[in-house]
């Protein structure tokens, strides 16, 4: 935390870091395209490819790894340095990481969407074999003796007659700043030493025996702390303020006004809290009763404009059959970070330094240097972990309003962070959504007619575009908000997962795009594929019912995709589903999907307790199976899906976004509650189907869908009804009960 815009960024070693910031294609959820490869090469490599642009090695052998996605609580650190210390064969100890950082890494977009090891690590570990076999060359020239007869082991090349030269020795100014090639001689499964292995994640330490493990953490000399003052509501205009007698306060350095933005700087912490609470309670506000009625949101959102696009048109629809229907709705749901949202900025020589939590540090430098007007090299973005941080938090608000604040005292570190109340009031939510299926199974339990309907606003609101940021709204000459963005298929967006994987022959599935948004929006984890696997799972249930199926052999009855299939049945035979046995009250379920029906597949069975009197729900086992292709580190792999389950038992049981007409009003924990220790699973068990020289598939988002439909399809077992609108409280329960 000492470097400044003034540090001079050195080489370590006899490598000069170098890359190229080569056009994206169009936009996905991670801020790169798809669409036709430039070069054909693996992974990000395409957009940068450069060996030294993702592996530098030092006069000493010490290896650094460099990517532009960060780490954010998934285990990316960890997972990236197995990969880059299997094809170097270097010892992992020697290894260290550089995240994303504007003024050191490749621009590789957004860390969303669960691409972080299948790009960055699909680009690290083809660039660390083809370092190694560079190395092994240049050693080759060196003894005279042919390639073929060296090997690399433990950051050195081995030869002939005890020969040994390590990597240190080997590497020179010019040797990897070569190109990238198509092919790579990667290390088979059958021979790795780290890959595959339960590596412990190096970034847990500090975590859990409170090192300086978050920016909330960082205490870089000569800080200032500043805090903002939020409008009470979406739109509200400032009519006065009195400023001058906060900035008179002990302690306080500076008062900032532009527009309706309001900030204070202060020498201390607590002196910037106390100055911030005296300069809320002076202003006065005009509202605008702007939001829907929260009690008929899903009714709003279908009311709304929408552009409307058919994603699956397959056979002919409305088949005969025993029909099944219903509408599942979701509220908006907050990010609920432990952590509020933090920044640290520091102006020095015309230019800002900004550490942040964002999940795109290139895409909040092209934001930040237009809300400031200055050109992209005179901003620095530099990623530090924050403390909860998926999806889109206010991580980029409060990175601008410390740079705004920042710009005030030239010259020292500003350290800007969110309250409870502004965590919960002015995050970008996700979206509330509705889902309408109808379907109709023939008496031989065929599937003859399926219609999917989804209506969502976006689910893509980040920066880049200034407008996309609080601030760039509220100072006095404000920037209007981009578009918002429809999230092309095949990932999609409010459309995600929405297409069955089902082989269903008469299907249709329409997604209705709502561009007006109630209430700021937009990405949160999974998507819209929480909300359309919660409804292609419950009327798949609901089906075998009606047909007198079995759920799960249902379900493998329509499926095709050999790993779908495989997965279902390694989740079913770890249950013990056939020999399931229900208490009193008590319910099982089942669901699965691939995630965009094009990464990890997962499949989720689980068994509830429901007390009839009052509603409440106890999860007694959840037992999930997945496929995430080829496996880093599994300890890692069950650790997401173990956080993911957890994610959507709190967002089935407990989750919603309360608002009035006018304002956010679930603004601490009491009125936004969350999953607590007394409710978790009592039993979680996550098992890997493995898939050895298979490429790495994304398994961040994959379990929130399933196990959200598990557990769903669980309740509808022990209760004997369907319930549709999110969240399934307790309240609810009891309601559909009688009881």
């Amino acid at each position: 935390m000492t470097l400044s815009r003034r540090t001079v960024l050195a080489g370590t070693g006899a490598l000069v870091l170098a890359f190229s910031l080569a056009p994206a294609r169009a936009q996905t959820e991670t801020g790169k395209g798809e669409g036709p490869r430039k070069r054909g090469l693996p992974g990000s490599l395409d957009d940068t490819p450069r060996l030294d642009s993702w592996i530098r090695v030092g006069p000493d052998g010490a290896v650094t790894v460099l990517t532009g996605k960060a780490e954010l609580g998934q285990g990316l650190k960890t997972a990236l340095l197995q990969i880059a210390a299997e094809e170097l064969k270097a010892p992992l100890t020697r290894l260290s990481l550089v995240t994303a950082d504007t003024g050191r890494t490749a621009d590789e977009g957004y860390t969303a969407a669960s691409h972080s090891v299948q790009d960055s690590g699909t680009a690290i570990r083809h660039a660390a074999a083809q370092v190694r076999a560079l190395l092994i060359a240049e050693a080759a020239g060196r003894l005279g003796v042919p390639a073929e007869r060296l090997r690399a082991e433990d950051g050195a090349v081995l030869g002939p007659g005890g020969a040994r030269i390590g990597y240190g020795d080997l590497v020179t100014d010019a040797l990897l700043t070569a190109e990238a090639q198509p092919a790579s001689s990667l290390t088979p499964a059958a021979e790795y030493a780290v890959i595959g292995r339960p590596v412990p994640r190096i970034d847990i330490p500090a975590k859990v025996t409170g090192g300086a493990a978050y920016i909330q953490d960082l205490r870089p000399p000569g800080l200032l702390h500043a805090r903002v003052v939020r409008p009470p509501s979406y739109g509200a205009i400032l009519i006065e303020v009195d400023a001058t007698a906060v900035e008179r306060l002990p302690g306080v350095v500076k008062v900032v006004r532009d527009g309706t933005f309001l900030g204070v700087v202060a020498e201390g912490e607590w002196t910037a809290i106390q100055a911030m609470r005296r300069l809320a309670a002076s202003a006065r506000w005009r509202e605008i009763a702007s939001l829907p009625d929260a009690a008929a949101l899903p009714d709003a959102l279908r009311a709304l404009p929408s552009r409307d696009s058919t994603i699956l048109e397959r056979g002919a629809t409305g088949g005969a059959g025993t029909v099944v229907e219903g509408t599942f709705t979701r509220p908006y749901l907050a990010h609920g970070s432990i952590g509020p949202s933090c920044a640290i900025a520091e102006w020095q020589d015309g230019g800002v330094t900004v550490w942040s939590h964002s999940q795109g540090i290139f895409p909040l430098r092209r934001a930040l240097a237009g809300l400031l007007h200055l050109p992209d090299d005179k901003v620095r973005c530099i990623h530090a972990e924050g403390a909860g941080c998926y999806g889109q938090n206010g991580a980029d608000d409060a990175a601008a309003d410390a740079a705004l604040l920042a710009r005030a005292v030239l010259g020292r570190p500003v350290r800007v962070q969110w309250m409870r109340e502004q965590e919960h009031a002015w995050e970008p939510f996700g979206p509330g959504m509705v889902a309408s299926v109808r379907a109709a199974v023939t008496p031989d339990g065929r599937v003859a007619d399926w219609t999917h309907e989804v209506w969502s606003p976006s689910h893509m609101m980040r920066p880049g575009p200034p407008g996309a940021l609080l601030a760039a709204r509220e100072i006095a000459e404000p920037f209007t908000p981009a578009p918002p963005v429809a999230l092309a298929q095949p990932e999609g967006g409010g459309d995600r997962n929405a297409i069955p994987l089902y082989a269903f022959p008469n299907a249709r599935v329409v997604h209705h795009f709502l561009p007006e948004m109630p209430l700021r929006g937009s990405s949160m984890r999974s998507l819209g594929g929480y909300l359309n696997v919660m409804a292609i799972e419950s009327t798949v249930d609901d089906l075998a019912r009606a047909a007198g199926w079995d759920p799960v052999a249902f379900r493998l009855r329509h499926l095709t995709d050999a790993r779908a299939s495989a997965v279902v049945a390694a989740a079913a035979r770890s249950f013990g589903w056939e020999g399931r046995s229900a208490r009193a009250g008590g319910g099982f379920g089942f669901a699965f999907a691939r995630y965009k029906n094009l990464e990890a597949y997962c499949a989720v069975a689980v068994e509830v307790a429901v007390d009839r009197e009052t509603g409440q729900v106890s999860i007694e086992r959840v037992v999930a199976a997945v496929d995430t292709g080829e496996v880093v580190n599994p300890d890692g792999v069950a650790n997401q899906i173990e956080g993911g389950i957890l994610q959507a038992a709190s967002w089935t049981l407990f989750e919603r976004v309360a608002f009035d007409r006018t304002r956010v009003t679930s603004v601490d924990w009491s009125a936004y509650p969350i999953l607590r220790f007394s409710a978790v699973p009592r039993s979680v068990e996550v098992h890997i189907v493995t898939q050895p020289d298979q490429p790495f598939l994304g398994v961040a988002e994959a379990a929130q869908g399933p196990a959200g439909a598990a557990l769903a399809n669980a309740i509808r077992d022990a209760t004997g009804q369907r319930l549709h609108d999110l969240p399934l409280t307790a309240g609810r329960i009891k309601a559909a009960l009688g009881a």
